[in-house]
């Protein structure tokens, strides 16, 4: 089987800034505060904020300036948020009560302004040979646009109620709205037209994570490319918690959310259950909310006491990253009793001084991939502390996995395999910026 990951170098992305991201917030989120928590005085906290404007551009592509119009019919580029009522309480304004909301990315799609029997043409009236998938909101359609341009097409499900869209719909349109970033799934727009509910969002051609560890296209990816795609979530998570104007928490970071680009270039997606995070300004330390996410990837804690935090998305992480190292799925029922949970499996493995045994089969087992295994598990192990109180921030993640990287690619340099050319690519700028961070 031949290797995924080495494409061309990926370009850079530019820099903007945060204020410059007007967004409204997820609506029907509960803030529960800490008294006993006030504004803390942390210097790291504030040196952080300090040199945001500097690294900004590790974590935000460009945005694009053009107003979106308002119109009675909602279309692809062109909602709008509108007021809160006179009834609406301080609260409700407060923590951004949504009840619709103006998305303005930019595309080559043209001023988005398309039809529903434009959207029937670009899926062949939704035709089941074009369906990629299917979850809770309904079913995902790929699409050709006039112009050649593929988009997938998500088709809310009908309810009992036709008019109001189920909740994971909803909430996934509210978050797009707010986020633009180059490891995100970019959103081209939502149209309400008569019984239907459609959001049209950017198609990332090459699948899933999970696809392709399971080879499910007759590639491996190599661990050049793992590294690379764990740092794309790192960004994405990252900007999520910290660079947009209302910290969004996404609770379902997994591999079937992770999809991949021609280039290996990974975009997290599905954000039907994301969560706007505490004001921690404020003095607020958690949202207290129903559990959601997935089976392996859930926090011990939410689960436990039902406070969603950042770190909950860090937890989630962690095993994402025994997942890329493994190839194994969280959960593997088919295996003895001490492997089933791949997570411990894995750890367990790496306290003993074994982390080679935990390398996915399917990778040579080359001292610049064992010793990435090793380095990868270590920041693994840390994600999933019980406590989140000891897990780290994503941007750390960030921090440490370019380390990690660094030291793989000089080691695979006097490794007998020969070295890709994705893991030739230098360092960008923003990463080289970032570093300095580290302690």
């Amino acid at each position: 089987m031949k290797k995924f990951g080495s494409g061309k170098e990926r370009s850079s992305e530019k820099a903007i800034r945060p204020e410059a991201l007007s967004r409204p917030s997820v609506s029907d989120t509960a803030i529960v505060c800490s008294k006993s928590r006030q504004k803390s005085g942390n210097p790291v906290k504030y040196a952080a904020k300090a040199v945001a404007g500097v690294i900004i551009d590790c974590f935000t592509p460009p945005e694009d300036e053009h107003p979106s119009n308002y119109r009675k019919q909602r279309s692809f580029q062109q909602l709008k948020s509108s007021s809160v009522s006179s009834g609406t309480s301080d609260s409700e304004k407060k923590h951004g009560s949504v009840r619709s909301f103006s998305l303005s990315t930019e595309s080559d799609l043209g001023n988005g302004n398309f039809t529903l029997s434009q959207i029937y043409k670009a899926t062949r009236n939704f035709s089941p040979s074009l369906r990629l998938g299917q979850g809770g909101f309904g079913t995902v359609y790929r699409g050709t646009l006039d112009d050649g341009t593929l988009v997938a097409v998500k088709r809310a499900k009908r309810n009992d109620h036709g008019k109001h869209l189920g909740t994971e719909f909803q909430t996934e349109i509210q978050t797009l709205a707010q986020v633009d970033h180059l490891n995100l799934v970019r959103c081209y727009g939502y149209l309400e037209e008569k019984d239907e509910r459609i959001l049209v969002v950017e198609y990332v051609p090459n699948g899933t994570l999970r696809e392709q560890l399971d080879c499910m296209r007759g590639e491996v990816l190599s661990m050049a490319a793992r590294l690379d795609i764990a740092i794309d979530v790192a960004h994405a998570i990252t900007y999520l918690h910290m660079y947009t104007d209302n910290p969004i928490i996404h609770r379902d970071i997994k591999s079937s959310n992770i999809l991949l680009t021609e280039r290996c270039r990974a975009k997290v997606a599905d954000f039907g259950f994301a969560r706007l995070a505490a004001d921690r300004d404020s003095g607020c330390t958690h949202v207290s909310t129903q559990v959601k996410g997935t089976a392996g990837y859930l926090d011990p804690e939410y689960l436990q006491t039902y406070q969603l935090t950042e770190k909950s998305d860090v937890y989630s992480f962690g095993v994402l990253l025994v997942e890329l190292v493994t190839g194994r799925r969280p959960i593997e029922n088919k295996r003895m009793t001490k492997e089933r949970i791949t997570f411990k499996w894995a750890i367990m493995k790496f306290t003993e001084g074994d982390a080679r045994s935990t390398l996915d089969p399917k990778l040579e087992a080359t001292t610049s991939n064992i010793t990435a295994v090793e380095k990868i598990l270590e920041l693994a192990l840390i994600c999933l502390a019980p406590q989140r109180k000891n897990r780290p921030i994503m941007l750390r993640c960030a921090e440490i996995l370019w380390s990690i990287r660094k030291d793989f690619r000089e080691l695979s340099a006097s490794d007998t395999c020969s070295l890709s050319p994705s893991m030739r690519r230098s360092d960008s700028v923003g990463e080289v910026m970032l570093a300095t961070l580290v302690p």
